[in-house]
């Protein structure tokens, strides 16, 4: 296969995002957030993919809206109670309780009003949201079964994952956090502005003045402090790629005496991101402190501004009141609006990693297919003239022609990248055919849907796969119908029924990937599960890799009674395991160039012979 596979690993990139800090990982608070490609375009593509919950959350934002404009006349009534104290307080005057009173009530009225509405609104975004993230989830489930294997070629399995949980709750979870907190930071900001102006416009000036200076002065330090947190980031990459590196390959640090050389260069990253996150946090640290400076700075100046402007007259002492929660509630949403903004951004970017995944190609449609294999299905198989590569530019089965009779057990070896799994590959129609045909019984498989090509095989792979489950529910795996007699028989074939008798619940002990199996335990587990199956065919890709030698020949047994009366495909590199093998189909760059029986291809003295001979001697 010219060094091609299926599983290809992925190359991990210098200061790679394994570890602890990866892309799959949690965002630091703080640190910069992804760029959108395009902004504008992600917001147009969620609008239209949640256009069924567009009519809730524009009702929950307008109700945010109102709520917030509630919020914003509660100083203005204030600055009117405040006054009518003022009147009592003066020389021969009076105070208007029932004045003071109807105001207080209202007041009450009005931020008890503001309150449930917030409320009502969270509830409705955050319902709206998370009925979108979980339709982004389903959507990529069903998409994943849809999507050809070529893609996951060029995708790693983890950056998979990470658009399926972190991705789609960076989505749920900053539009519940930010869609209601942006639109009531926007009305707070201009409707305390339009208040300021509308009760006097001098202090507006000397109020807005104050606090732009100051925000100015934070946008500096904001500014200066972003190339930290970028340094930060790649700092805390690079520590964790070494750290994942050294901790992989332990045994082998041990071995040759690499502890010391690891320490030093761990040491070296480690005192890079001290320092880049030492000045990051300082800097980022600083804002806190700098928001309640310029709060108060604006509380003096309108103090002494206002103090100046009632000694004229030319304002009452409730404006003063009034002006000094409207400095509050005119800086409040500033740095909201920051905070969103970056949220908004870092939504923009998953998103769009979302949305990408859901456009990807998909595999054909097949349901105007119905070709069916013949009632009298035997089992034949015809490679003609078969043709294909990974890329287009690629070719690595170049003519591969064969005809596999019923009931046969073919074994094909052959060196690595010589086509072995790919050609198993294109049998079960995870690939489609660059050129040529495969025929069973003498349908194109080309024809049949795919799902009626994969149920006439049972496959055993050299990855075993163990899922979370008991034992008897990892050997069924979604066959129905599977008695228990027939679980125990199967794996009495294989030789496990007496290891499974020995756990603690038997057939009903709990597995998953991380259950305390050697790795040919779980290998006879995976075979138990293909016998289970019963499928017509049978493909072993190096089944017994795993196995010792005496449980190899167990399993050679058992694989000689499931193999009568159906036509297997063996991979193997063990040579020892194919020999009794009706034909043997010797591979290499793409094409068959032996076939025959074991004996007559060592009689032939080939490449085969060849083969056989590095692994026990002439």
């Amino acid at each position: 296969m010219s060094g091609q596979n299926t599983g290809s690993a992925q190359r991990r990139k210098p200061g790679g995002t394994g570890g602890f800090g990866g892309a799959g990982g949690r965002r630091r608070q703080g640190g910069p957030s992804e760029k959108p490609k395009n902004f504008r375009g992600f917001w147009g593509k969620l609008a239209g993919y949640s256009r069924h919950y567009l009519p809730i959350v524009i009702t929950a934002l307008a109700m945010a809206i109102i709520g917030t404009v509630f919020q914003i006349v509660g100083p203005n009534k204030l600055k009117e109670m405040t006054n009518e104290i003022m009147k009592g307080l003066s020389p021969g005057g009076a105070i208007d309780f029932s004045a003071v009173g109807g105001i207080g009530l209202l007041l009450v009225v009005l931020y008890t009003a503001s309150a449930a509405i917030n409320f009502i609104q969270s509830f409705m975004v955050a319902t709206a949201t998370q009925k979108v993230a979980r339709n982004m989830r389903t959507d990529i489930s069903k998409k994943i079964n849809r999507l050809p294997l070529r893609y996951f070629d060029r995708s790693s399995f983890g950056d998979v994952m990470s658009r399926v949980t972190n991705d789609v709750d960076t989505v749920g979870i900053t539009l519940n956090e930010t869609l209601g907190s942006l639109v009531i930071a926007v009305t707070m900001f201009f409707g305390s502005i339009i208040m300021m102006f509308y009760n006097n416009v001098i202090l507006a000036l000397v109020a807005i003045s104050s606090s732009i200076i100051g925000f100015a002065i934070m946008g500096i330090i904001m500014g200066r402090s972003q190339k930290y947190f970028v340094a930060q980031q790649r700092d805390l990459g690079v520590a964790n790629g070494h750290v994942e590196e050294i901790y992989s390959g332990h045994n082998v640090v041990k071995v040759y005496n690499g502890g010391k050389e690891a320490k030093r260069v761990f040491e070296e990253v480690n005192q890079d991101l001290y320092t880049s996150g030492w000045k990051s946090q300082f800097l980022s640290g600083m804002m806190t402190p700098f928001m309640q400076f310029i709060g108060n700075f604006g509380y003096v100046a309108v103090c002494v501004a206002g103090a100046a402007l009632a000694m004229d007259g030319a304002i009452s002492f409730g404006v003063i009141v009034a002006f000094m929660m409207y400095i509050r509630l005119f800086t409040q949403p500033l740095s909201e609006l920051a905070q969103a903004l970056r949220d908004l951004q870092r939504t923009a970017a998953a998103g769009e990693r979302v949305f990408e995944f859901l456009d990807e190609e998909e595999l054909s449609d097949e349901s105007g297919k119905q070709a069916a294999l013949p009632a009298d299905a035997r089992g034949g198989v015809e490679f003609r003239n078969v043709r294909f590569g990974y890329t287009p530019d690629k070719t690595i089965i170049h003519n591969f022609s064969a005809t596999v009779e019923p009931g046969q057990k073919v074994a094909i070896v052959g060196p690595t990248g010589a086509g072995k799994t790919t050609m198993v590959n294109l049998l079960m129609r995870f690939y489609e055919l660059d050129g040529g045909e495969i025929l069973l019984d003498g349908v194109p498989l080309s024809s049949m849907p795919r799902q009626k090509v994969h149920e006439q095989f049972g496959m055993v792979l050299q990855d075993t796969w163990i899922f979370e489950g008991t034992v008897k529910e990892n050997i069924v795996y979604c066959k129905e119908g599977v008695s228990d007699e027939q679980v125990a028989a199967a794996c009495k074939a294989v030789g496990v029924h007496h290891f499974i008798r020995t756990l603690p619940q038997g057939y009903d002990t709990p597995l998953n990937d991380k259950a305390n199996l050697s790795q040919g335990q779980k290998q006879l587990i995976t075979i138990a599960r293909a016998m289970v199956q019963n499928a017509p065919m049978l493909i072993l890709d190096e089944a017994t890799s795993s196995v010792d030698t005496r449980t190899e020949q167990l399993i050679q047994d058992a694989m000689d009674k499931l193999t009568v009366g159906r036509t297997s495909f063996v991979i193997a590199h063990r040579l020892s395991t194919i020999k009794n093998a009706d034909m043997i189909l010797v591979m290499k760059d793409g094409d068959i160039i032996e076939s025959g029986s074991h004996k007559g291809l060592l009689a032939q003295g080939g490449f085969y012979a060849g083969l056989y001979n590095s692994q026990f001697g002439a």
